[in-house]
């Protein structure tokens, strides 16, 4: 009989490379890790471990942990299709997404999911683009909201709606960079706005490995721009009130302004931000939805799925 229990004590120890971090992440001693590790090994009649220092796994190790992720993940996609079957008002859905967009969308979303499933446990994973990716591809979560492309295999995607990545600058900072010719720079960045023109000036981007970066990075790129970053934040808000101290040019989705199907918000312009559609393509992409195409997809995450694209195609 398989012994989840060694296979999950297994697949940590598996990855950490060290027994005590691996004892300390599953909050137990050392010695209990070691003796499931040792049930393992006594059960296969192999080492799993090469003892070294650092420690390494042995190619039978290397199978088992490949394995044991299959095994674990099988017995949980098993767990909540049963559980699905029997109800599937009960279970657990976790939604990973930036918590700039959260602060958006789900709003919009949970409060008339959670009147229909008020069983369904809500768990939210905030994080970059590159990590929800990979949380997806682990199983982790169970659905990602982000701009495509989602950049790990296997994964579906639903898309919600269009997407625009803006060019967000002060009318202070262009005064203090372009002196003297301030309504001419920006009378031309309002008729056709070139990136170009504002090479020289500093850039207050988001960090790398979200979405908006990457495409902030390709957008420059493409341009032959080397940005002079003055800085680098985890919060796109924080990007945005420093651009409207002047602080910087930054790179900010629509849809996180007031009034993003329409023309923007009047707030913006009164604190003289102007924001600006970018001529790349890079620039205008597609809000979606991904999940893992090899996982169970329960019938509470296939109803979220359905109220995201009726509750923000009809915003």
């Amino acid at each position: 009989m398989i012994n989840f229990l060694n296979l999950e004590y297994y697949l940590v120890a598996a990855e950490e490379l060290n027994f005590t971090r691996a004892a300390k992440k599953l909050y137990i001693s050392q010695q209990s890790l070691s003796n499931h590790i040792a049930n393992l090994e006594r059960e296969y009649g192999i080492a799993l471990f090469d003892r070294t220092t650092p420690l390494t796994l042995t190619y039978a190790g290397k199978v088992l942990m490949h394995k044991a992720r299959e095994m674990l993940d099988l017995r949980e996609e098993t767990a909540r299709e049963i559980a699905d079957i029997k109800d599937f008002n009960t279970g657990q859905l976790t939604i990973g997404l930036s918590h700039t967009r959260g602060r958006k969308i789900l709003p919009e979303i949970l409060p008339a999911y959670t009147r229909r499933f008020p069983n369904i446990q809500l768990r939210l994973v905030e994080g970059n683009s590159e990590e929800l990716d990979l949380d997806l591809l682990h199983g982790d979560i169970d659905l990602s909201i982000g701009m495509l492309p989602f950049r790990v295999e296997d994964v579906e995607t639903v898309p919600i709606c269009e997407e625009e990545v803006l060019l967000v600058v002060s009318d202070g900072l262009l005064k203090k960079e372009f002196p003297g010719k301030f309504p001419e720079v920006k009378s031309r960045l309002s008729q056709d706005m070139d990136i170009r023109l504002l090479e020289h000036c500093p850039f207050v981007l988001i960090n790398p490995g979200n979405s908006v970066r990457i495409i902030a990075n390709e957008i420059l790129e493409e341009a032959q721009i080397t940005p002079r970053i003055v800085l680098e934040t985890e919060n796109i808000d924080t990007a945005l009130a420093l651009a409207g101290k002047g602080m910087g040019i930054t790179f900010y989705p629509r849809m996180l302004l007031a009034g993003r199907e329409g023309p923007i918000s009047g707030i913006m312009q009164n604190l003289g931000l102007n924001c600006y559609s970018i001529n790349h393509p890079k620039a205008h992409g597609v809000l979606a939805i991904g999940y893992h195409k090899g996982r169970y997809l329960s019938r509470a995450t296939k109803e979220f799925i359905r109220l995201a694209k009726e509750t923000i195609i009809a915003d």
